[in-house]
């Protein structure tokens, strides 16, 4: 029934900035913990970004902190991931997850219950 739409990637030059959205039917965004993944082939799917249930607590990998800025908005049902100082080491499928919002699980796959189809993210050099 819970169905995540992700759009908003694309191409972009080094440097550049992409903003991620996820569109979030059948629930409501602010009762699951909200995070972005990303893949590229051959690798594990990565965690990058999440908004903890109740309290809305961001979380980050340390490879993105202080360049990505996840938030909601919760009138249009709607997560986010603005992504500023894109790197090519940033391209890769992201999804968009939601979850029960367990802490120790909060970093991992198999804490999140949806799955939107991923958008791709790509950076040139």
């Amino acid at each position: 029934q819970v169905q995540l739409v992700e759009s908003g990637g694309g191409l972009v030059q080094t440097g550049g900035s992409l903003r991620l959205s996820c569109a979030v039917s059948g629930g409501t965004a602010s009762s699951f913990t909200m995070a972005w993944f990303r893949q590229r082939p051959g690798a594990e799917r990565e965690f990058v970004a999440a908004l903890r249930r109740y309290n809305s607590n961001p979380y980050y990998a340390d490879s993105v902190k202080g360049r990505f800025t996840v938030s909601k908005d919760n009138a249009k049902n709607t997560v986010y991931l603005q992504m500023n100082g894109l790197k090519p080491e940033d391209t890769a499928v992201y999804y968009c997850a939601a979850g029960n919002g367990i802490l120790s699980t909060l970093r991992l796959v198999t804490g999140y219950n949806y799955w939107g189809q991923g958008t791709q993210v790509t950076v040139s050099s």
